[in-house]
């Protein structure tokens, strides 16, 4: 099933609106409902359902009862709601077996929050930053050689450059770098830290495509055999044994798999719960610098507009960014890049589209922003898609669907505000989510996505092979999962590029 098992096959089969409740569309098709629709085009789907029902309906789905609700108004107090009402751990719990077979507890969450506060913002992140950075160097300029032959031409799909980009540099700055034995010189030093599997990142990428089927539980037999496969390669690079074998690792790494140790965790979860680290860290990070770089590289004017930023704050440091000149050095709590910052925002409004899973402990009362008064059943789930109900709402944002580089900021550069029936929203886009279940890294994935920007525009000349390209579709699958983005349309983008600092 799509959730809970055969059992709810014939559960609800009979079942009837009652007073208050939303709107109940349930298809046509027994237990199914609207299973097929959905799992393929979601968006597509409940826009459907949002012309047909409003802001709020009920759809039977594989069994399960879900109800939408895409006015965004009345998100905050949603999110508000006591966990005895609305809860996101017993969703929660279920996603973290079904792809990671880690059983997770509320001692175990608490240990992400707590280590997730410590290190991943403030001045714990300001350092781990720094790490970033020097990695995404390594990573960027070590197969540059020196002479003539750093101004040679490459060329590699946008897709496969920025994610392995990203996917490398992060593995380095949060789960260590391999030990030098013998090195004999600074770019043999590079090369062995940045040795890892070959098919590391490929099978990554397989995991992932797949992970929204997992915790679905709606994987065909193949599909299952593949998951296990993946899953076993996978634990294999990530096993406790040979992450303790490296250098270098990060304190957020090291402290939670020690406090999951003295709370009696076994050796074979703890390496489980090493990659559930890897995929929440880098599952959306690499798609996303991905779509930042090729909506630049679409948009002209978003590109100049962004290099000229980039530009003038690096010389506010007594930085030059010319052919020959050395790579750069900064540290992004020293300068300010609103630009950069609104195309940054606004490719994530574009692009990120979670779902935000609640199930419905007990009856509920909820009450929409205009007044109207509903009843949630004991039993079901609630999704907010603030992708459709916040993101895509002309209302809030004009012109939805195109893409506006400077969409956030007031022509004098200060932050603008966004409104909806006269209302001053507070989060005019939800692209971590939200309340208890909001991403715990957003931050150093910003700061990720940033220092990746200004390398690429501060080391390499590029351009599109095909400058009329289309900006590409998506694979509609993995909407509800944070980053869409397809293996098989994104892969043709190419980009020619040449490193030109020294």
């Amino acid at each position: 099933s799509l959730l809970y098992g055969p059992a709810l096959i014939f559960l609800g089969a009979f079942r009837k609106r009652k007073p208050k409740e939303p709107p109940l569309d349930k298809g046509f098709i027994p237990w199914l409902g609207h299973g097929i629709h959905f799992k393929k085009k979601p968006v597509e789907f409940l826009e459907c359902m949002q012309k047909k029902h409003g802001d709020i309906f009920t759809v039977l789905v594989g069994g399960n009862y879900l109800h939408f609700v895409l006015d965004p108004c009345t998100y905050r107090d949603i999110i508000k709601k006591s966990k005895d009402k609305l809860d996101f751990d017993t969703f929660g719990l279920k996603i973290v077996f079904n792809a990671f077979r880690f059983h997770a507890s509320e001692s175990h969450h608490k240990i992400v929050q707590q280590n997730s506060k410590k290190y991943l913002r403030g001045k714990s992140l300001v350092a781990l930053n720094q790490v970033m950075m020097e990695k995404l160097k390594t990573v960027m300029l070590h197969s540059w050689d020196s002479g003539e032959n750093k101004r040679q031409w490459q060329q590699d799909g946008v897709l496969h450059f920025s994610y392995n980009t990203i996917f490398q540099a992060a593995f380095l700055a949060l789960f260590g770098t391999d030990p030098d034995k013998v090195v004999e010189s600074e770019r043999n030093a590079k090369e062995n830290k940045l040795t890892q599997r070959g098919d590391f990142l490929g099978n990554f990428q397989k995991f992932d495509h797949l992970f929204p089927q997992m915790v679905f539980g709606i994987l065909d037999p193949q599909g299952k055999m593949e998951t296990e496969r993946l899953r076993k390669f996978l634990w294999d690079i990530l096993s406790v044994e040979k992450i303790y074998q490296k250098d270098n690792i990060s304190n957020w790494i090291v402290e939670q798999d020690q406090q999951m140790a003295e709370i009696g965790m076994t050796e074979k979860m703890r390496t489980q719960f090493m990659f559930l680290l890897l995929w929440a860290s880098q599952a959306n990070t690499g798609p996303a610098a991905f779509w930042v770089l090729v909506h630049l590289l679409k948009y002209p004017e978003a590109m100049k507009a962004v290099w000229e930023e980039v530009d003038r704050v690096l010389r506010e440091t007594g930085q030059e960014v010319n052919p020959g000149s050395p790579i750069i050095d900064v540290s992004l709590e020293t300068i300010k890049t609103p630009l950069l910052d609104s195309t940054i925002e606004e490719t994530l409004r574009l692009k990120a589209n979670p779902f935000l899973f609640r199930s419905v402990m007990q009856d509920t009362d909820l009450k929409m922003s205009d007044g109207r008064e509903y009843i949630l059943r004991k039993g079901d789930h609630l999704l907010l898609f603030p992708f459709l109900g916040l993101h895509m709402d002309p209302e809030i944002h004009p012109d939805p669907h195109t893409f506006k580089y400077d969409r956030f900021l007031n022509p004098d550069g200060t932050k603008r505000e966004f409104y909806k029936n006269g209302k001053k929203l507070k989060q005019y886009t939800m692209p971590f989510g939200g309340g208890p279940s909001i991403c715990p890294g957003r931050f150093f994935a910003v700061s990720e996505l940033k220092m990746f920007v200004i390398l690429m525009l501060t080391s390499f000349d590029m351009e599109l092979v095909n400058a009329e390209e289309e900006i590409p579709p998506v694979d509609g699958s993995r909407c509800g999962f944070g980053i869409v983005w397809s293996p098989t349309t994104s892969r043709g983008i190419q980009i020619p590029y040449r490193c030109f600092t020294t």
